[in-house]
């Protein structure tokens, strides 16, 4: 596997023509209550998220990396966030826009993403929060090797209901 190439999808960093498309899936509060987000975002605001970062995770402590399939379309993102060089961790989310779900593509990119973290980040861990009521997240995670370590109740609010968050954790072996 190239570094973040596998075999349908590759990944690359952000650029500036991704800005329609980050505001589009930024601002559809039917991924808000997956990303714990609240309100929208301005373009401005994210414009400056893709200048200002300077696409090092040791500087920025997060990474956003665009999904594209076959034919260069991008398909969705992946982000590692909480980057702590120190301990090695950063969380991990995926994101697939709606019209390319059920291809197979976040099972591809998180495979691309944990094989990215522990052979050229060398981390000794990746976690994630998913909410109870996920079970496709769900599914792909615990299918990729992560184990639930945490269960809070009554964390999130989603549409005037409490639901449970879940973490989950993925230890690479030595």
């Amino acid at each position: 596997m190239l570094i973040l190439r596998g075999e349908k999808l590759k990944m690359r960093a952000m650029e500036p023509a991704d800005l329609d498309l980050i505001y589009q899936w930024e601002n559809d509060p039917e991924t808000w209550i997956y990303s714990n987000t609240y309100t929208p975002f301005s373009r401005f605001h994210l414009e400056q998220f893709i200048l200002n970062s300077q696409g090092d995770i040791f500087t920025d402590k997060q990474l956003r990396l665009m999904i594209t399939d076959p034919q260069g379309t991008t398909v969705g993102c992946a982000d590692l966030f909480e980057f702590d060089a120190r301990n090695r961790r950063a969380g991990v989310g995926i994101l697939i826009a709606r019209e390319f779900r059920r291809m197979g593509y976040a099972s591809e990119a998180l495979d691309i993403v944990i094989h990215y973290a522990h052979q050229v980040l060398n981390l000794h861990q990746l976690f994630c929060n998913i909410a109870a009521n996920n079970k496709v997240s769900i599914r792909l995670f615990t299918q990729k090797g992560f184990e639930k370590c945490g269960h809070k109740k009554q964390w999130l609010l989603q549409q005037n209901h409490f639901t449970d968050e879940l973490m989950y954790q993925l230890v690479f072996q030595v």
